[in-house]
């Protein structure tokens, strides 16, 4: 089994109970168990600033899927929810992101672990700090630094 973590997005319509169920429907998923969810916060939105505050958040899991099959995952959720994928950075029902997949990194196409955009994030490096301030993010360095780095 991998630890993984998901960055968890919402600013349209019941953004809280729509992230409360996309674990949920992670956690019923084969091959993953959700280990820990962190505390949603409101955040201001990133690129394009006209929309409404987001609803942010991070999940732990430990899953034998591949980073490709839960990033497939991760999209049928999104679908599943109601995901209209629109103006990038745009308004969404609910967003769910694979930041990190154990201490691999994948660049592949459609798929970058970690994130590309990890530490520049504080709405993503929060939480993530919250499940694990030790959590050493691959390339990058620990997610304990790379908030300091924000300051």
């Amino acid at each position: 089994m991998t630890r993984a973590y998901v960055g968890l997005g919402a600013n349209l319509g019941p953004r809280e109970v729509t992230l409360l169920r996309a674990a949920d429907l992670l956690a019923a998923a084969d091959g993953v168990e959700v280990v820990a969810v962190s505390q949603l916060r409101e955040t201001d939105p990133v690129g394009f600033v006209e929309q409404p505050p987001f609803l942010n958040g991070a999940i732990a899991l430990d899953t034998s899927l591949s980073p490709r099959a839960v990033l497939e995952l991760l999209l049928e959720v999104e679908e599943e929810l109601g995901r209209v994928r629109g103006e990038r950075w745009g308004p969404r029902t609910v967003d769910l992101d694979l930041l990190v997949y154990g201490d691999e990194r994948v660049d592949e196409d459609g798929l970058h672990v970690p994130h590309p955009r990890l530490h520049e994030r504080r709405f993503a490096l929060e939480p993530l700090a919250e499940l694990d301030p030790e959590l050493v993010i691959p390339g990058l360095g620990s997610v304990s630094a790379l908030l300091d780095g924000l300051d």
